[in-house]
């Protein structure tokens, strides 16, 4: 549905999206995965037309924006970070004037908009200035303006940041919902949860560059990071884990905070070899357990740092 070839965008000597490449299929939420200044909103800023990129292709099934920008922008939804929405107007006022910019007219428009209020939750609130709403309301409300008018693809720029979890959760079932219809999705974010729940495939972006994509196997298969043994145990010493360490084939091992750690192959080890290991090491478990890999071991691991850093 979306492709992005080779995108950049700078301001002066800052290169805020460096040959960005990717693929949103119909029916897929597509992660953009990121910290702060990445390049995330600067990449939905190209592609929804708000800035003019200095190089690449954007390109909505057949449509290429630089060749037919109104066709294009009729066929996509944009809900930016920062509420787009007007204090004084009702939840109806606003999706009329949204509605109303998108093409939609009359009885279509007015359907569209009680078929949308609906859907987030916002019916009864209809007739209410948008001013008296909650922040999880008003996020609902910016995402029904990005929909009202069925775009084939959505862009949704860290829709949930600064909501309650319950509004989130909410939140997500409506993004799902909107997928489960064939809406191709594009979903910034910074929390690793949402991308891990949303999204089926995810492209990890730091300095404007993407680092990696893929589905979260084929990210974490793709990286070193071996799963994390963890032991748990009172007067756990180095030379108790090096023992333990030896016995399990010379595994890498380190203690933090009187926790020991043993990094292990997916494939070596299961947890009574563990037990065996420590108990004839002279250890004594309190706790013993295995982490897997997750997204956040990947963008450590590619990027040296934690997302929140």
């Amino acid at each position: 549905m979306l492709e992005i070839r080779d995108l950049s965008k700078s301001f002066g000597t800052l290169k805020a999206v460096d040959r960005v490449s990717f693929q949103v299929r119909p029916g897929e939420i597509y992660g953009l995965l990121g910290p702060n200044g990445a390049g995330k909103t600067t990449t939905l800023s190209c592609v929804c037309g708000l800035l003019r990129p200095d190089a690449g292709h954007i390109l909505l099934e057949e449509i290429a924006l630089a060749d037919a920008p109104i066709a294009f922008k009729r066929r996509i939804g944009v809900v930016p970070q920062e509420a787009a929405i007007y204090g004084d107007l009702s939840a109806r006022e606003n999706l009329h004037f949204w509605g109303g910019m998108a093409g939609l007219r009359g009885a279509e428009l007015r359907e569209r908009t009680a078929a949308v209020l609906e859907r987030v939750g916002l019916a009864e609130r209809a007739r209410e200035p948008v001013r008296k709403f909650s922040g999880g309301m008003k996020r609902r409300l910016n995402l029904a303006a990005g929909i009202v008018h069925r775009p084939d693809l959505l862009l949704l720029d860290e829709p949930t940041a600064g909501v309650d979890p319950q509004a989130r959760a909410y939140m997500f079932e409506i993004v799902e919902r909107l997928a489960g219809r064939g809406r191709a999705i594009l979903y910034t974010t910074h929390y690793m949860e949402e991308a891990q729940r949303l999204c089926r495939r995810i492209a990890i972006i730091d300095h404007g560059r993407i680092l990696a994509m893929g589905t979260l196997a084929e990210l974490i298969h793709g990286i070193k990071a071996k799963r994390d043994l963890v032991i748990e145990a009172e007067g756990l010493t180095r030379e108790k884990m090096a023992g333990t360490a030896a016995k399990l084939g010379g595994v890498p091992w380190t203690i933090d905070d009187g926790v020991g750690h043993m990094n292990i192959a997916e494939t070596d080890h299961r947890l009574l070899d563990a037990l065996h290991a420590a108990e004839e090491a002279g250890i004594r478990p309190t706790a013993i357990r295995i982490h897997e890999p997750n997204l956040e071991t990947v963008f450590l691991e590619l990027t040296g740092r934690a997302l929140r850093d």
